[in-house]
């Protein structure tokens, strides 16, 4: 059977909103930068190995951030700010695609959660007639990605999960520590 996947063009995301703590954040800016997610590596060398290679460790990420962007200063910044508190920022997306069979078009949900502490806050520049461009940026401690409802990519280094297609790539590694 074919892989239903492979029928659809992915085009774009028609629409999105960012949720703290259970509230619609309104003083966003047009778009959300989401983070990279770099493996930690280790170079391998040595007697019956040709040069050098990085191997990943398994579940193992470098620090990754999260900047949220803002147009002005307002409440929905400040409330992000506290660093005593872990923020829990929801993302939910529509993603619009065309379905190659009949030309129409289908949308997906997409759903990214994060949690993390706030490392460093810009409030912007003052400009008459223009927006001041403030952000938040968080140290991500939990990753999830949801795609129609399927998780997709999940990593919490404060409580040792790491999935992808939610499969417990540590599972080997707990059964032996």
């Amino acid at each position: 059977m074919a892989n239903n996947t492979r029928l659809i063009i992915p085009e774009a995301i028609n629409n999105f909103n960012i949720y703290s703590q259970g509230n619609t954040l309104i003083g966003l800016s047009a778009e959300v930068s989401l983070p990279d997610i770099q493996a930690v590596t280790e170079t391998m060398n040595g007697p019956g190995i040709l040069g050098d290679f990085e191997t990943v460790m398994v579940g193992m990420y470098n620090s990754i951030k999260q900047e949220i962007p803002f147009r002005m200063l307002d409440e929905d910044i400040f409330s992000l700010a506290n660093p005593l508190e872990i923020t829990e920022l929801t993302l939910r997306a529509s993603e619009q695609s065309t379905i190659k069979s009949t030309g129409n078009i289908a949308f997906k949900g997409m759903r990214i959660v994060y949690r993390g502490r706030p490392i460093e806050f810009k409030p912007g520049t003052v400009k008459q007639g223009g927006q001041m461009n403030a952000s938040v940026t968080l140290e991500v401690f939990y990753i999830l990605i949801e795609i129609d409802g399927k998780r997709k990519f999940e990593l919490d280094k404060l409580n040792n999960v790491f999935k992808i297609n939610d499969v417990d790539l540590l599972a080997d590694i707990k059964k032996q520590c």
